[in-house]
């Protein structure tokens, strides 16, 4: 009866199930009332004294190894369950994935990157966090100057050297100046922070693409070409103007205006009635930004521009809230899925 009992043990460490009813026939069959162990129970004082404690060990092995094969069994089949609960049946085709949208923001930056690509600018970018020299002194700023006060500052350390987040790229082009000799032609794209209470025309942080271009006998007719050559690109519209107006880095300096039109109320509310929109500023490189990076203003001249990457946005899309573009909301972004 040993032996019989010891073929038992081995039919249940080889049993396996996979699904709940066989474990339940299972266990009924070995431990049940009318179930196998019982019938061994039941045999006991049947079996000569001697044999006693042998018969009664390998009862409790078969009880033993029965029990535990049912509750392994059990787990087994209830974590497949929760698996398949959770991800469903994982040989089933999987779900079409919608196609996203670009954000406007990177919509037009790689509009704008692909205007000036087209007539030789490259792509510079440098650190968001910049030191004091590169953001103001070596763009003709030095420490106290009035001008300062025109960019309300986050500063991120101030001893024993001024760090802080930019508040224009310019500081990109006097990197890139120190590491390249002239001919340059480059644009620097790129996210900016300034102080500013956040409303529906500002807000603490947006993007620049700010653009340079030094080489010998650059002139000021080079920049009006090179804007207008950008406008009718990226606008459609062919008609500039440029008014004078102050920067520290260039001299002279002008803001650009593009002549938006009068054509439908939004174009009388946009402009204020005028019809001139100002897009950008730009100006002729300083000489004494040129010597700060080692560059000879007797033999180079250059002219640089920047442009809120925000604000054309929200002409070409029509957008009134400049709050929209960090807000995530689905239904503003989900506009630009056509959008390449």
């Amino acid at each position: 009866m040993i032996e019989e009992i010891k073929s038992h043990i081995a039919e249940v460490e080889n049993f396996e199930a996979d699904n709940l009813d066989a474990v339940e026939e299972f266990r009924i069959k070995y431990l049940g009332k009318k179930g196998i162990l019982n019938n061994f129970f039941a045999s006991f004082k049947k079996i000569p004294k001697e044999d006693k404690k042998e018969f009664g060990q390998m009862i409790n092995k078969l009880k033993t190894k029965a029990q535990d094969k049912i509750d392994s069994l059990k787990t087994a089949i209830e974590e497949q369950k929760e698996e398949e609960g959770i991800y469903g049946d994982l040989s089933r085709p999987g779900q079409k994935i919608g196609i996203g949208a670009r954000h406007p923001i990177t919509i037009v930056k790689n509009q704008i990157i692909e205007v000036f690509s087209n007539i030789g600018f490259n792509v510079s970018e440098g650190p968001e966090i910049e030191d004091d020299w590169h953001n103001f002194s070596a763009l003709n700023l030095p420490e106290y100057h009035p001008a300062r006060d025109m960019q309300d500052t986050f500063f991120v350390q101030t001893d024993p050297e001024k760090y802080l987040l930019r508040t224009h790229t310019s500081g990109v082009q006097i990197r890139y100046m120190q590491e390249n000799k002239p001919p340059i032609r480059t644009i620097s794209p790129g996210r900016v922070y300034r102080n500013e209470d956040i409303s529906a025309r500002s807000h603490c942080l947006f993007h620049q693409v700010e653009g340079l271009y030094v080489d010998k006998n650059v002139s000021f007719a080079d920049l009006k070409q090179t804007l207008l050559y950008f406008t009718e690109q990226l606008f459609g519209k062919s008609e500039i103007r440029l008014r004078p107006s102050y920067f520290p880095f260039t001299e002279p300096s002008a803001e650009v205006d593009i002549y938006w039109g009068l054509e439908t109320e939004a174009d009388h509310r946009i402009t204020k009635g005028t019809g001139w929109l100002e897009i950008m500023g730009c100006g002729m490189v300083d000489p004494n930004v040129l010597e700060n990076c080692d560059i000879d203003p007797e033999e180079f001249s250059g002219f640089a521009f920047g442009m809120g990457i925000e604000r054309i946005a929200m002409l070409l899309y029509q957008i009134d809230d400049i709050r929209m573009f960090y807000e995530n909301d689905l239904r503003f972004l989900k506009q630009f899925k056509s959008v390449i």
